[in-house]
């Protein structure tokens, strides 16, 4: 009797305050105190009516959601009146900082005690309403919360509870009695509009209307998906393009979309005859989305399991098994559209639970079926990733193989629950298990679409895979769909709205409040920094600095310069425009500095080596230069390094710290003239004067030898083997200093060999010390020099000293 009253009591109210679904919360006449706060009067009838609901557990689970909505509707209001006086109450509190603390004996000022008490006085009259409203907000969470965990519980009990069993022959007959009892009185409702002289005349006054949109639905529904097959083989007959493939998408939507509108056509027809009545409006109103669920179906199904895909289908199959994709997609999606149906009509006639397990067993039977042929086809596919050799293991291959073992276990385990009585936790893990294929067919064919648009706009279908555009737009599909795979797998609207309302408020970190509009504000204006500092480097890179006479170090400094400001600049005005304070950073800042103190220690100091690079430029892009024993040419000067490619063609990056604290040769700094040094040698004898004079002639020859300074010949001194001579030439580019050696010592051996004149190399003469050993001889005695041994000097070898290991000679 007490649940009774408390039933009863809940319903009074609802009624009193005007909870029924649909109508307006706010009465009219409370409309101007609604605008000026909260009432929190009607709030605390409400959260009254609402605790009792949750104390007796007789409110049903419908009239819950109602309650949450109103809750959460009066939540907003507490939301916005904690903001309202947000600056007002800053100003206030600033305004008693700047007055100081109290002194400790309590003495100040009148004036200033005054200030300070009217300043707390307005300080409190504000807070209040903010203290006030975060109370309710606290007590409105607390109900919000209670109410989720009532309807949870609810739901959990009923997949749980075990109901009739399907497979018992003995509620046959109520689901066959039941079906056929249906069908009679839509046939009698029929006959009887037929029947009707109302009726008669309704439907002569719309008869051309009605004519109108049966035609119209049945050309649609027979001819439109030809239509479009006509179209897109017209469209298919041209060379391959990622602009064919889109036109053809585009095309195939028809496939889909007329013989909806045909299904759409005929169901207006039926309504505007008015020859249905309560009866067959019930199978009527489902019947629009159970067929766009199945059109839609079996588009996906023929996206994804094409005919013809010149660049390749999405998946790994052959004809025959794309055929079978097709059949099954188009059967699962028939399926899924007949457990819509089923289920409004079995709670709109009244059904009973035995009469709907035996209707929706044999479904379930055959979207178990479904489920492991897909799955099936999946195995398929992954079989065929892994016998190609060139592909690389992706990690699409693994959440293949998985899906695939999930689509197994759910095709054996939901017709063995149904089967046993658990045909609610059967229908709750196979319906959303179908419906999670169907969106991750549309999410591979969006992704595929994604593609292609990028192929055609960049022309690089090469590259296309691997590139991070299509990347990021396919993790941006992903982020979209994951509110579409809650409410499959059974979250509540009211649910998502709440974590939705949530994640807009944002968190508090450190001071700072981020939320996605924060973030969303960020990235759109230093996104729109970042490109404008782009533009203008481009702008100062091709048009404007190739004007001046600014060497080419200079100007990759001043842009690299301009870049780095303006992305400072875009950070900086981004994080003001998301309105961050930058004062709520100052124990983060100081963190961090403690931080670069010790572990970021050189990475600062490279990136101020960096800085001065940039400013006093020692080296530029381009320069040859020496550092650490490395030579090479700078190609890129960056914040915390500089890359460096050697004459080998190699990649050397040094920290910048080195060009600073270091030794750095840099051959090319301000011009690139340079000198080239050639040695040679001829041999003793040889006129010297002659010889300087042909080594000039051959200097002054080459093309790359600047005349002023004019090159010098220098007699060096008397080496081992021959008198040395060097070449000092100044070059108009040193970067050619190989080239020039290599073209003049080629001119000097010509010129030798033309005037006779020889280039010795090193000669030894050897002394052996025992010969009669060669021979095979005795050794004679000691103090007896061996028999020829003055004459043992092969022919070969010139005049020299050998002394032997203890000897005096030269030894070499």
């Amino acid at each position: 009797m007490r649940h009774l009253l408390a039933a009863l009591w809940i319903a009074l109210g609802a009624a009193l305050i005007g909870l029924a679904p649909g109508q307006s919360w706010v009465p009219a006449a409370q409309a101007q105190q609604a605008m000026n706060g909260p009432d929190y009067a009607l709030w605390e009838d409400l959260a009254a009516l609402v605790e009792d609901a949750l104390e007796s557990d007789e409110v049903a689970t419908t009239e819950l959601e109602n309650l949450r909505r109103k809750v959460v509707e009066f939540r907003q209001k507490f939301v916005d009146a904690q903001d309202a006086n947000a600056t007002p109450l800053r100003t206030l509190r600033e305004q008693i900082e700047a007055l100081g603390p109290v002194p400790e004996d309590g003495v100040e000022p009148e004036e200033i005690a005054a200030q300070r008490a009217e300043l707390n006085r307005r300080l409190a009259r504000l807070e209040g309403p903010v203290r006030m409203a975060e109370l309710a907000r606290s007590r409105a969470d607390g109900l919000i919360a209670g109410i989720d965990e009532t309807i949870r519980e609810r739901q959990t009990a009923e997949l749980l509870r075990l109901g009739p069993m399907p497979v018992n022959p003995l509620h046959w007959p109520e689901a066959a009695r039941s079906i056929f009892t249906l069908l009679a009185e839509i046939r009698t409702e029929v006959q009887d509009s037929w029947r009707s002289p109302l009726g008669r005349v309704i439907r002569n006054d719309n008869l051309p209307v009605i004519f109108a949109w049966t035609l119209l639905g049945l050309v649609l529904l027979t001819r439109g998906r030809n239509w479009s097959g006509r179209v897109m083989r017209r469209l298919d007959t041209g060379e391959p393009s990622a602009g064919r493939w889109i036109a053809i998408f585009g095309v195939s939507l028809g496939e889909w979309l007329l013989p909806y509108a045909g299904v759409y056509a005929l169901v207006q027809a039926i309504t505007v005859s008015d020859i249905l009545g309560p009866k067959g409006q019930i199978v009527l109103a489902p019947l629009l989305l159970a067929a766009f669920l199945y059109l839609q179906a079996r588009w996906l199904s023929q996206r994804v399991f094409p005919r013809i895909e010149p660049h390749g289908p999405m998946l790994r199959l052959d004809e025959r098994a794309r055929y079978l994709g097709r059949l099954y997609g188009a059967l699962l999606g028939a399926v899924v559209a007949a457990f819509y149906i089923v289920q409004e009509v079995a709670r709109d006639a009244g059904w009973s639970e035995a009469a709907n397990n035996v209707v929706i067993f044999p479904l379930q039977v055959l979207t178990g079926l479904l489920l492991w042929r897909v799955a099936a086809l999946l195995r398929q596919h992954q079989s065929a990733c892994e016998e190609d050799t060139e592909s690389e293991t992706r990690f699409a291959d693994m959440i293949t193989r998985g899906v695939s073992r999930v689509i197994v276990a759910v095709a054996l385990v939901g017709p063995l629950l149904a089967a046993v009585g658990y045909v609610k936790a059967a229908q709750a893990l196979m319906l959303p298990t179908a419906m999670s294929l169907l969106m991750l067919a549309a999410l591979l064919i969006l992704q595929r679409l994604v593609t292609e648009l990028y192929v055609m706009i960049t022309g690089n279908r090469e590259g296309a895979r691997d590139s991070l555009v299509p990347v990021l737009a396919g993790f941006g599909l992903i982020l979209v769909s994951v509110p579409g795979f809650a409410l499959i797998w059974g979250a509540r609207p009211a649910q998502l709205m709440d974590f939705w309302t949530r994640l807009s408020e944002g968190v508090s970190l450190g001071g700072i409040k981020l939320s996605p509009a924060v973030f969303l504000t960020f990235l759109i204006v230093f996104g729109l920094g970042f490109m404008a500092t782009r533009l203008l480097q481009g702008a100062l890179r091709n048009t404007i600095l190739p004007k001046t006479r600014i060497d080419t170090g200079g100007r990759n400094a001043i842009v690299a310069g301009v870049g780095y400001v303006g992305i400072f600049l875009a950070a900086l005005i981004a994080i003001t425009s998301a309105g961050i304070d930058l004062s709520s950073l100052a124990i983060v800042a100081g963190a961090l500095s403690v931080g670069i103190g010790f572990g970021l220690q050189n990475i600062v100091s490279n990136f101020v080596s960096g800085i001065i690079l940039l400013i006093e430029r020692p080296i530029s892009e381009g320069d040859w230069i020496e550092v650490g024993g490395k030579h090479g040419y700078v190609r890129a000067i960056s914040v915390r390094s500089t890359r460096i490619e050697t004459f080998d063609r190699t990649d050397v990056i040094v920290p910048n710290a080195d060009f600073v604290s270091g030794t750095v040769t840099n051959y090319t700094r301000g011009n690139t003239v340079g000198r080239a040094i050639v040695a040679v040698g001829v041999a003793y004898g040889t006129d010297t004067r002659k010889v300087e004079q042909i080594l000039r002639e051959v200097a002054e020859a080459h093309p790359m030898v600047l005349m002023n300074p004019k090159p010098t010949v220098l007699f060096q001194g008397f080496g081992d083997s021959s008198l040395d001579f060097e070449i000092r030439a100044i070059l108009r580019d040193v970067n050619w200093v190989a080239s020039v050696k290599s073209d003049m010592n080629h001119e000097i051996a010509r010129r030798f060999a033309e005037e006779g004149i020889e280039i010795p190399f090193p000669q030894r003469d050897l002394w052996l010390r025992n010969p009669e050993t060669l021979r095979g001889e005795a050794q004679p005695p000691a103090g007896t020099a061996a028999p020829g041994a003055s004459t043992a000097v092969p022919a070969m070898l010139a005049e020299g000293d050998f002394d032997g290991p203890e000897g005096d000679g030269d030894g070499r």
